[in-house]
């Protein structure tokens, strides 16, 4: 049986308009390796573990191209927009699916808050007078308007979103590149290779304050995993889902570890302070006239096209949750569009809380939805990597048909990547500042543990929602 069978027999038609094309999903899961927490929350990291943070964006990219070939592996066997959440369904039982659904739409309504924060920074960089929750709030309508269209008009504006930053990126390496070669500008005399190394070694902090930032690295990973969720609407899923997987890990050899090689090679790592773009400030000391501005502006569209994607989302899992009985049946419902709207109005409402934080603590707004984001993420992650262990145990009995795109290793790197979650998860518990999140989690645990019990008592046959060909491998 093939994966394409597979998705016939078992996926029901979803009602989802096919509408994204082969560039478009290619520029999404682009876009998804480069966000905010590239561009803004990479100066608080410089300043805890210095150069040494170009070594664990390095290792959290290997762990994240283990995370998303489990996760291909299981989009070809049976591609479906309810991605990570329908496979949890599948192998874990209902409840995880139900759990995973929940969580990874709180994932992307507090990163929304994130996203519309560091815009409002952003503009304010030019316009230092405007609050910040008047631009947070401006930019959330845009969007929100924008993805109830349609899906052709998300993925149109996440592709020009992300063609912004891929260019600007290449192009900031390529300046910084021209400052070390040549020494032009006012940066040129202070540039060097030996940056990384000369202001007290590699990790300036010891490799413990080091590994404390792998939470901060892990969030500005948050959306790759996006791509899955672009599979009920992907004109191609069998040809276009690989390849977005397989060009990850030279997106993140460029993106993350060959950007801020160079930017920490033009400008020594003690020159940047938290809550300032690392990218923002090196073109500022290189000099070039309106560079730190036009630098800004692509920073702004990273965090925007973060926050549409956030929208598209999140309206697409509390779809998969209505259709499972799992949430209000209003949200399995599309508009004329074929979009999830009344799921996206409600999606935004919520991520309206972080106009609202704006307004009342905008100091400390980033800090605090990122440290939620980043264990709703792992979360997820968590629940591809256990699925696929387990799927991979049904092929190997007999039990499910292989898929067409099998992750190398078979499931011994979901092993790694899963002792790696598990480990960041500890170094967040130990971090006083970072550890309220585990709280968070742990209160929106106990809710949705009620509401599953709830949802028992009303429709018993809940619990058998399950993939009939699979059976529990002990």
């Amino acid at each position: 049986m093939t994966s394409a069978q597979v998705e016939t027999d078992k996926t029901p038609e979803e009602g989802y308009e096919r509408g994204l094309g082969s560039r478009q999903v290619q520029m999404i899961a682009i876009g998804g390796a480069v966000g905010v927490g590239l561009f803004l929350g990479a100066g608080a990291n410089i300043a805890k573990a210095g150069p040494s943070l170009i070594f664990m964006y390095a290792l959290a990219g290997v762990i994240i191209f283990f995370i998303m070939r489990a996760l291909g592996e299981l989009l070809l066997y049976r591609p479906v927009s309810g991605s990570f959440a329908e496979y949890s369904r599948e192998f874990l039982g209902p409840f995880f699916g139900y759990f995973t659904a929940w969580t990874y739409w709180l994932m992307w309504v507090v990163t929304g808050m994130a996203e519309l924060t560091a815009a409002a920074i952003y503009v304010n960089y030019w316009f230092p007078a405007v609050s910040q929750w008047v631009t947070a709030l401006a930019f959330l309508v845009i969007l929100f308007v924008a993805n109830l269209i349609s899906v052709k008009l998300f993925g149109e504006i996440e592709f020009w979103f992300s063609m912004v930053k891929v260019t600007a990126l290449i192009g900031m390496i390529v300046i910084g590149l021209g400052v070390l070669t040549f020494g032009f500008s006012s940066a040129g005399d202070t540039a060097s290779v030996a940056n990384l190394w000369q202001f007290d070694g590699f990790f300036p902090k010891g490799i413990g304050s080091s590994l404390m930032t792998l939470q901060g690295v892990m969030f500005a990973y948050l959306a790759v995993e996006l791509v899955g969720v672009t599979a009920g609407e992907s004109e191609n899923p069998e040809k276009t889902l690989p390849k977005a997987i397989n060009t990850l890990p030279w997106r993140i050899a460029l993106f993350y570890v060959g950007a801020l090689t160079v930017i920490l090679c033009v400008v020594k790592w003690t020159e940047f302070a938290p809550g300032v773009s690392p990218f923002v400030e090196a073109f500022a000391k290189i000099g070039i006239p309106a560079g730190a501005g036009i630098v800004n502006f692509v920073v702004l569209t990273a965090a925007l096209s973060s926050c549409n994607s956030g929208m598209y989302s999140t309206g697409r899992m509390l779809r998969t949750l209505a259709d499972n009985g799992e949430a209000p049946r209003a949200f399995s419902k599309l508009s004329a569009s074929k979009t999830p709207a009344f799921g996206i109005t409600i999606s935004v409402a919520f991520m309206g809380i972080g106009v609202v934080l704006n307004y009342v603590v905008p100091e400390k707004a980033f800090g605090y939805v990122t440290s939620v984001a980043t264990a709703a993420g792992i979360w997820t992650w968590l629940m591809i990597l256990i699925s696929h262990v387990l799927y991979r145990r049904a092929v190997d009995a007999g039990r499910l048909p292989a898929s067409s795109f099998p992750a190398p290793g078979g499931a011994k790197f979901s092993y790694v990547a899963i002792a790696f979650l598990l480990f960041v998860t500890g170094l967040i518990a130990y971090d006083p500042d970072s550890r309220v999140c585990l709280y968070v989690m742990a209160g929106w645990t106990i809710a949705l543990a009620a509401g599953w019990f709830a949802l028992k008592s009303r429709n018993p046959q809940i619990t058998e929602r399950r993939n009939p060909e699979f059976e529990k491998v002990g």
